[in-house]
């Protein structure tokens, strides 16, 4: 394959129902590990699911703590957490093992319809578990039901537009009470639809709006392998970094965030958007099918960017794309990038109307913004300026620095997504990697960081890089970053005492599994089997 990587892989590997390509089925040593792998990765939804019940962002008014028998969890905070951090710890484990078999170059690879079953094995238990690592979800319900009352929620926050004593704004986390939506259009008009249903019933709304996350992760493993097959990448690789990730399973199925949808949208649009440039050499003028399929592509894109605006940055790479198949001159590019934006500037109005919400969301985007977090470099880098300042006795000028940390940080994400676009036109990167390099410049250097924000890089790159230092730091990041957020969704002011508690009881029950499980985990925790081995 070429450096830009646009054109369709044939031969065995679209030929091949399972998408392993040209390696082998694992052997009946490998299946009988397969197999562990997967229930011990289901043992550890199990055990997180039950730990939500005591550990898990739960409404203010939850009826759990007066039911008997699951109203025991909620009064054990450090056991329950524990249990959480247990089956975190399991699941975290059970997909390293699993890359072992998905992982790219391997002789023997895990079918696609195995992953497919391991996958839905570990997601099932954690439809039902309540929110955790995240109370975004109460905001969506509250915006929701103002969208649905009538009122604009790009104008109003939830203490304003429903009362400070609406159970819906309860759930809300303070900081965001008197804050308006910060969410697209196609977001709260799905968000109104479910508010209809559930009204001010908070448990069958989070539940309603897990369902769209799922159908947003139902999107994800849809386009996936299809865009893996397309870059070069065995399809159950790309699955496995990509929909079976720790944080796809614990941010988007449990904490049920918008991004799946967002992102979502935006994979299946690439890979819609391709379908048909394959059928002529570069530089061949595009057909009418050729466009209506691009256009599609464009349009479902841009919806992405209707739930969160990062989506759109997928348009400027598919435009390079379509570009590279016109014949990669700069009149191609100009005439494509006109053909995107009066397809965005179309489907974005027409969202904007057709809901009804208008275009308040274009004001309400820096709203994350106002929280102030390390966690986000820029944001980091104005904290220390400050703390310099005072320390040198210069006065306290952090909201300056940070200011100014922040807008250093967009200048040089414009500088590094400007830089992959033009690599990507040239035919020096492919251009889905250059979107996943330049989704994680954007968010990395924006003014809030939070960890499921690197899916938005990951999913992406999951389809097209092969290097195995990318797909180790990938792996070790994720893996990492899955283990050390409290899955309370909260802080644990008042009570720290609980945290190192409900860890230290994690580990000595994980390492208790490993034990009474030796026999079973030795080999995967040892080595890959060797071939042919009994």
């Amino acid at each position: 394959m070429g450096t830009g990587g646009e054109r369709v892989i044939t031969g065995a590997v679209l030929g091949d129902r399972d998408g392993i390509g040209g390696a082998a089925p694992l052997d009946a040593v490998e299946r009988r590990q397969l197999d562990i792998v997967r229930r011990w990765g289901t043992v550890g939804a199990l055990l997180l699911a039950a730990g939500s019940l005591g550990a898990g962002a739960a409404p203010v008014l939850s009826p759990l703590p007066g039911t008997p028998v699951l109203g025991l969890f909620a009064r054990m905070p450090s056991a329950t957490l524990a249990v959480a951090w247990t089956g975190i710890f399991m699941i975290v484990s059970a997909w390293l093992w699993l890359g072992r078999f998905a992982r790219p170059g391997r002789p023997r690879l895990v079918s696609r319809s195995q992953m497919d079953r391991t996958l839905m094995m570990w997601i099932t238990p954690l439809v039902f578990v309540l929110p955790m690592f995240s109370r975004d979800v109460y905001s969506y319900l509250a915006q929701s039901q103002i969208a649905a009352n009538g009122q604009d929620p790009y104008e109003l926050g939830p203490a304003t537009a429903l009362g400070v004593d609406n159970v819906l704004t309860q759930n809300v986390p303070t900081i965001w009470r008197e804050t308006p939506a910060p969410y697209g259009p196609l977001f709260l008009a799905l968000g109104r639809v479910i508010s209809a249903v559930t009204g001010d019933h908070v448990l069958p709304g989070v539940f309603l709006h897990r369902m769209l996350a799922l159908v947003g992760l139902a999107m994800i493993v849809w386009a996936l392998p299809r865009l893996a097959v397309r870059f070069g990448v065995p399809e159950v690789s790309a699955l496995w970094l990509g929909a079976a990730n720790p944080l796809v399973l614990f941010h988007l199925v449990v904490g049920v965030h918008n991004e799946a949808l967002a992102i979502g949208l935006m994979l299946v649009g690439i890979e819609v958007a391709l379908r048909r440039l394959p059928v002529h050499n570069p530089g061949d003028p595009l057909t009418r099918d050729e466009l209506l399929w691009v256009a599609l592509g464009a349009a479902l894109i841009t919806l992405g960017a209707m739930v969160k605006l990062p989506a759109a940055l997928a348009l400027g790479f598919l435009g390079i794309i379509v570009a590279r198949r016109r014949g990669g001159r700069l009149r191609d590019l100009l005439s494509v990038a006109v053909f995107m934006l009066v397809v965005a500037v179309v489907v974005t109005v027409a969202t904007c109307f057709g809901t009804g919400l208008g275009f308040g969301w274009t004001e309400t985007l820096n709203t994350a913004g106002t929280v102030k977090s390390w966690m986000s470099p820029p944001t980091a880098l104005g904290f220390l300026g400050g703390g310099l300042g005072l320390l040198l006795g210069l006065g306290n000028h952090t909201d300056s620095t940070i200011a100014l940390g922040r807008l250093i940080g967009q200048a040089v994400y414009v500088v590094i997504v400007g830089s992959l676009l033009w690599k990507a036109f040239r035919g020096r990167i492919k251009a889905v990697n250059g979107l996943g390099a330049g989704l994680g410049a954007v968010l990395v250097l924006g003014p809030v960081l939070q960890p499921w924000y690197l899916l938005w890089a990951a999913l992406p790159l999951a389809t097209a890089v092969l290097a195995k230092r990318f797909r180790l730091v990938a792996t070790a990041g994720s893996a990492i970053i899955a283990v050390v957020l409290p899955p309370t969704g909260a802080a644990f002011d008042g009570r720290a005492y609980v945290l190192p508690q409900a860890v230290l009881g994690a580990v000595l029950v994980f390492a208790v599994c490993l034990f009474v499980a030796r026999k079973h985990v030795g080999p995967l925790i040892r080595k890959d089997p060797l071939p042919g081995a009994a």
